[in-house]
């Protein structure tokens, strides 16, 4: 449930109620807005009764929340929540390309895509360390080495870094380099990669797995909140389906769908989307046309000697096409690209 606050409530007001949803077992979550402060209630509500905090002073009101995702849904925050990685604003008006190679491979590779991107209007720099592959013989990533190149590329450029981690243990060594977490498909719901995200304060990418329904998606966005991380930005990266000329099937519908049930914003991964890199353009124009927040793109200055995913990469040339029709794009929705 949530408690809505009166608009005159003071602070002494507001931690009062806290308290007492604390000393009943529970754990309050405070979204404070611009005229009214909201307290979404987390736990077992059967503890409590309706009554006992619609009496205690200063409420207006209590609201029961009936989707299972509380903390993710619009019941909870009306407003959209704008997320903060490395100074750039992902959610509201703005269109936000992050982009980068599949797997940093070596420096220089790194390096040369990382000036690219940024010379085409990218803010952010992805690129895998970590790299988890269908087959065991497949190159699983240079693991902490790549971390300190991706660290080297953001000091040269300024570029924030988007990388991803698969395992709980190396959280911490990840978040020390990382500007943004992501956490891939294969481990949309594995919980406790999850509830080890949910303790630290650094922004995490979560992207939808390939079989999960809408309500799995924000599920698993509230195993984050729900721990104390509200720094989340979701990913469509497309689903499984009967379609074979394709990876996957992007599924576009989840952006406003998302945009209706949720405050979180939402960005596209059309390179895993499609897995074919003549299909990313047409998608990219689609993904912003119908209200994500940004796109994740997969770039490399050699596609045909990438490591991994080289028949889903842009070159240099074609991605900086791809900015240019994503922008007018954004202009024509009354939105621009950041």
């Amino acid at each position: 449930m949530i408690i809505v606050m009166e608009a005159h409530a003071r602070e002494e007001d507001i931690q009062h109620v806290v308290s007492r949803i604390k000393e009943l077992g529970l754990t309050p979550h405070l979204s404070q807005g611009v005229e009214r402060t909201i307290i979404g209630v987390i736990g077992d509500e059967r503890l409590i009764q309706k009554d006992q905090l619609s009496l205690l002073p200063h409420v207006e009101n209590v609201i029961p929340i009936l989707k299972p995702y509380k903390l993710a849904s619009r019941d909870f925050k009306q407003t959209d929540s704008i997320i903060d990685v490395a100074g750039v604003k992902v959610g509201g008006k703005n269109v936000v390309v992050m982009a980068g190679p599949c797997s940093v491979e070596t420096e220089e590779q790194l390096m040369i895509t990382a000036d690219a991107v940024k010379a085409a209007g990218a803010l952010l720099l992805r690129g895998g360390a970590y790299k988890p592959r269908t087959s065991p013989y497949a190159f699983q990533g240079l693991g902490e080495d790549g971390l300190k190149l991706l660290a080297k590329a953001r000091e040269k450029t300024g570029l924030g870094i988007v990388t991803e981690v698969m395992e709980s243990p190396d959280v911490d060594l990840v978040a020390d380099y990382a500007d943004l977490l992501q956490v891939g498909a294969r481990n949309m719901q594995n919980t406790k990669l999850l509830r080890a995200l949910s303790k630290i304060r650094k922004p995490i990418l979560l992207k939808r797995n390939f079989s999960a329904t809408l309500n799995e998606f924000l599920m698993s966005a509230e195993y984050l909140l729900s721990g104390g991380n509200d720094q989340v930005i979701l990913c469509e990266r497309g689903i499984r389906t009967f379609v074979e000329y394709t990876r996957n099937t992007l599924d576009l519908n989840i952006v406003p769908a998302v945009k209706q049930l949720s405050h979180l914003p939402i960005i596209v991964d059309p390179s895993h989307g499609t897995g074919r890199h003549d299909l990313i353009l047409p998608m990219s124009r689609a993904a912003i046309a119908c209200g994500a927040d940004g796109l994740i793109v997969e770039v490399h200055p050699n596609p045909a000697k990438a490591f991994s995913d080289g028949d889903q990469s842009l070159t240099p040339a074609v991605f900086q096409q791809l900015v240019m029709e994503v922008k007018a794009v954004a202009n024509a929705v009354g939105r621009s690209l950041s």
